[in-house]
């Protein structure tokens, strides 16, 4: 059954769609699409009902966010990423929670998690400098989630290597503007933060092993099957959706103008075998990566469901078919994009910006085949995997 903020997001489409090149000119979303995300629920799906969540099936989740990306990237892939950090905050200290949605259970909260920045141990909590791009959708976030080495007092990181997930208050870091001038996804608004020597309290902090492993929401004594996967699993989820999404407007939009144009041989492209070959073979690559992409997170969740442990296998094999996802319809995407005519690549014709978001979307890290794939591989065999590796997965 279609989840009821799938079914808004559908009614939202065409203005959606109507605000995309706004918000690729603006370089962030604007607040008309922010309007709309919110009215919708996107954001909320994966929140705990006690803050006016849903704690919705994580595949409500990925179908909410492939509807976005259907008619804009950008609003999709902000959905796709800020929409994952009310998941994580549920697994944290009550106390933060209450922070942030007390007065409010629309506020977001942005992110990057890679660990930029020394968080030095002081009495209650830690003090925190770093510097963090790609923190996407933050002018419309009121917090952020950032990524930190452990410091071992003297401003190293200490040993072993030890990763916090810290949430910082607006009123803690820097917005830059003038650091998000790219050529793909430019709604995002995914700039640079700054934070310098701003005090995080304990209970805004959480080891990254622990949501990692899926063991964080015990601590707390959350019960919820949804709080129970691995981060590995999750964080991936709602990013690949929005470029399955991407790649699912781009085939409908490309099926449209193809229906009644005439190619320049004069023959209509509708009597032309290789075109609708290659619309339909993307048709069905596209479709597998959505279905294999639900698939995979849909087994984790029934398997915690059962209370059976998730192995290293499992999360491995999740990965591995998340990144092909990704992979597998933008392939299609370049497949049907190159029969598309000239007129594909006019700036007023939004095949080209489904076609330049999608390969921006690849960029993201989660994406890099190599380390998925190899760490899969590993696993199957039953061998052991470098530490360093062992994080993505």
């Amino acid at each position: 059954m279609t989840h009821e903020v799938v079914g808004r997001v559908e009614e939202l489409g065409a203005e959606l769609a109507a605000l995309a090149d706004e918000n690729e000119s603006l370089g962030k979303l604007s607040d008309r699409t922010v309007e709309l995300l919110r009215s919708a629920g996107v954001i909320r799906l994966l929140q705990p009902k006690a803050f006016g969540g849903y704690e919705a099936h994580p595949k409500d989740f990925a179908e909410a966010v492939m509807e976005v990306a259907r008619h804009d990237g950008a609003a999709g892939w902000v959905c796709g990423v800020v929409g994952v950090h009310p998941w994580e905050l549920a697994q944290m200290n009550p106390r933060l929670a209450q922070e942030v949605w007390n007065d409010d259970p629309d506020t977001w909260i942005a992110s990057p998690y890679m660990p930029n920045g020394i968080a030095e141990p002081v009495d209650g909590g830690y003090v925190l400098s770093g510097r963090w791009p790609f923190s996407s959708g933050s002018d419309h976030c009121r917090w952020d989630f950032l990524g930190a080495l452990l410091g071992d007092g003297k401003g190293r990181p200490a040993g072993p290597i030890t990763v916090l997930h810290v949430v910082l208050p607006r009123s803690d870091y820097e917005i830059l503007d003038g650091t998000w001038d790219v050529v793909g996804l430019a709604g995002t608004g995914s700039k640079d933060v700054v934070v310098d020597k701003a005090f995080i309290p304990e209970y805004r902090t959480i080891r990254q092993e622990a949501v990692q492993e899926g063991a964080a929401a015990e601590a707390i004594g959350l019960t919820d099957t949804l709080y129970k996967l691995p981060f590995s699993s999750m964080f991936p989820l709602g990013i690949t959706a929005a470029v399955i999404g991407i790649c699912e407007g781009a085939l409908a939009v490309h099926l449209a103008q193809q229906r009644d144009r005439v190619a320049v041989t004069g023959v209509q492209v509708r009597d032309d075998p290789y075109v609708l070959y290659a619309a339909g073979e993307a048709a069905a690559e596209i479709a597998a990566s959505r279905v294999q992409l639900i698939d995979g997170i849909s087994r984790l969740y029934d398997q915690v469901e059962a209370g059976r442990p998730i192995s290293l296998e499992d999360r491995a094999n999740v990965r591995r078919n998340q990144v092909r996802c990704a992979w597998r319809a933008v392939s299609a995407l370049d497949e049907i994009f190159a029969r598309s005519g000239g007129n594909a690549i006019r700036r007023n014709n939004p095949m080209q910006r489904y076609w330049r978001d999608a390969h921006v979307g690849l960029q993201h890290m989660i994406h890099v085949p190599g380390s998925a794939y190899h760490a899969n591989a590993l696993a199957q065999m039953g061998l052991e995997l470098p530490e360093p590796m062992r994080v993505l997965i």
